[in-house]
């Protein structure tokens, strides 16, 4: 008996060939199409998770089998395998056909119209396809990239165990703990007033591990955070390949994803050239600087140049402000129209929040366009500073506000490489280690000083660094950390971090974020009481399964690799989460709810 075949089925749709001519079969699948050519003479189409077969009926009895069988309902053929007269070469069951001697319905479709056409749902609205996902998961284009992302997490597996790590499940309740995104809280009925939390990430089990004496630890980890869904984050929940290393650098764990990797996105990405190891390594402040993004997309040879100094007295308004910043990027060989520039500048606008400036070096050596007028009288320098060429194009962002500069000339960057197909050299997956990242910054909301990434990372400089901040002598806000990204074509596929391991430097971290020793002990008692009792040096990192099957297939919403995803304001329209409970429920919980959604409203 094959590995397909069941009690329904001798062969599945994607399965004969030629020298099962003349064989009886047994076919079960989904009624794709039917195409009614002459009287009592008709083309079927099965479909099933493995491929398609085309069905003959002949005789008036067979095509009265399926005339009253709506599309999309699952039926069982039986019939002799033949060659076909009009073979398909695009089809691999092309040169076969099924003669039919009988039909079973086994699962009526009882409508007459789809939501959308099966094989063309990618077309169809998107709240349409997540309503009826499970119609949408019936388009092979749709399937082929859950079926990837089911190779992906499989070889990721095998990797981690013949790396020598072991596969551990670590809780999904467990106790709320500030970790950068909202929880999702979840009632206890034993427990009145007090709450579980879906974890944001394993982090604080992870690291206990390592205090537990295992040497290395991984897991397909599922993570919870109440936050808004964008192009490459699901909201709700997500998956990373979680690990964490005993008695390990960030060299250690640097050198197990160079290795891990490459191999992964070499089988199974869309592109066929990818970095190998090691991975460029660029420090945060100058990928910030020089790509103005911390998750910079390589394949764009595009730099963004400092223009303060010879810009900031051209006379526009905002140039004219001495603590301002003006970046600037030089595109050689640039063609793009005057339509397509101003499309640009608006698309720019629209993600960075302020529009971009823009001017020509043209072939005759002149400054031209855009806000040319204002640089005439610094021509000479500009051409020198920003070693420009006949026939450049250069774009700039300026600002009273250094981080939206900054910001601004990060998003100019991508959209000039995606309008200059000579600087971006899309397929491949071009890989960076972002490194000393900072350990502290000032909160946009609070406006305090705040942890700027991991909160458990070891800051460059240990316990000694920290006690100088506390006494004024070193500004925290120059203090790097032991933490690291993993980017790959401008997306973070994860955040890691060398651990502090050590309760004296932990606390004397959080001091400084005003949180003191009984708020630490508080609100981490399990990963601290453990570190007391000498913990290993250890580090870690998770990359995002989502996102890394994002990119191998080539798509640019993630949605398109989760098998049942959320909508954006985080809806599972297919099962109407989040929805309505009964009274009794919430008695139990001893929950009142004081607003409803429409009253929010």
């Amino acid at each position: 008996m094959s590995q397909t075949q069941t009690a329904y089925r001798t062969h599945t749709c994607g399965e004969l060939r030629m020298e099962h001519v003349g064989q009886t079969v047994t076919l079960a699948g989904f009624l794709e199409n039917v195409r009614e050519v002459g009287q009592n003479f008709a083309f079927i189409v099965l479909r099933d998770f493995y491929g398609v077969t085309q069905v003959v009926a002949e005789t008036e009895e067979m095509w009265n089998l399926f005339k009253g069988v709506n599309k999309e309902s699952t039926v069982a053929v039986t019939g002799v395998v033949r060659e076909r007269d009009s073979k398909n070469p695009k089809l691999p069951t092309g040169d076969i056909e099924i003669a039919p001697t009988a039909v079973q319905v086994l699962g009526r479709c009882r409508h007459n119209e789809l939501p959308f056409p099966i094989n063309r749902s990618r077309e169809a609205d998107e709240a349409a396809r997540l309503k009826h996902r499970y119609l949408d998961l019936r388009n092979p284009e749709v399937k082929s990239n859950i079926i990837l992302r089911c190779n992906v997490v499989s070889a990721l597996r095998r990797a981690m165990t013949e790396h020598g790590f072991l596969e551990i499940t670590t809780p999904i309740l467990t106790a709320s703990s500030p970790e950068g995104a909202r929880d999702y809280l979840v009632p206890s009925r034993k427990h009145p007033g007090k709450f579980y939390a879906l974890p944001q990430a394993p982090q604080q089990f992870k690291q206990l591990l390592m205090a537990s004496g295992f040497d290395k630890y991984f897991q397909i980890a599922p993570c919870f955070r109440d936050e808004d869904a964008r192009g490459d984050r699901s909201p709700g929940e997500f998956y990373q390949l979680d690990m964490e290393m005993a008695f390990a650098s960030q060299e250690d764990v640097f050198a197990v994803l160079e290795d891990v990797l490459p191999p992964i996105f070499a089988q199974y990405g869309k592109y066929n050239t990818a970095s190998a190891a090691p991975f460029v390594r660029i420090p945060y402040l100058e990928a910030m600087e020089k790509y103005g993004s911390d998750k910079p997309d390589l394949r764009n040879d595009l730099v963004v140049q400092d223009a303060t100094s010879v810009l900031w007295k051209c006379g526009l308004p905002v140039f004219e402000s001495e603590g301002g910043c003006i970046k600037a990027i030089v595109v050689s060989d640039f063609s793009a129209s005057r339509k397509q520039i101003d499309k640009l500048c608006a698309e720019v606008e629209v993600q960075s929040g302020k529009k971009p400036f823009w001017f020509r070096y043209d072939e005759n050596g002149e400054i031209v366009g855009g806000i040319a007028k204002l640089i005439q009288s610094c021509k000479d320098e500009v051409v020198e500073k920003l070693g420009l060429t006949p026939g450049c194009f250069v774009g700039v962002a300026a600002n009273t506000d250094k981080v939206q500069a900054v910001k601004t000339a990060g998003v100019l960057r991508n959209k000039l490489g995606e309008l200059c197909p000579g600087h971006m050299h899309k397929e491949r997956y071009e890989f960076c280690w972002i490194v000393d990242f900072p350990m502290y910054e000032i909160g946009e909301e609070s406006g305090e000083l705040e942890f700027c990434h991991n909160p458990f990372s070891m800051p460059n400089g240990g316990l000694e660094i920290l006690q100088k901040a506390a006494a004024g002598a070193v500004d925290p806000l120059s203090i790097t950390a032991f933490q690291y990204d993993l980017v790959c074509n401008g997306v973070e596929l994860s955040s890691g971090a060398v651990r502090n391991h050590d309760p004296e430097i932990m606390l004397e971290a959080f001091q400084l974020v005003r949180l003191g020793e009984d708020d630490v002990k508080a609100k981490f008692p399990a990963m601290y009481n453990a570190f007391t009792y000498g913990a290993p040096p250890h580090a870690g990192i998770a990359p995002g399964v989502d996102r890394m099957v994002m990119l191998l297939s080539g798509e640019e919403s993630i949605r398109e690799v989760i098998p049942f995803p959320m909508n954006k304001n985080a809806q599972d329209l297919m099962m109407g989460a989040p929805g309505l409970v009964e009274l009794r429920q919430l008695e139990e919980l001893h929950i009142v709810c004081t607003k409803t959604e429409d009253e929010a409203e």
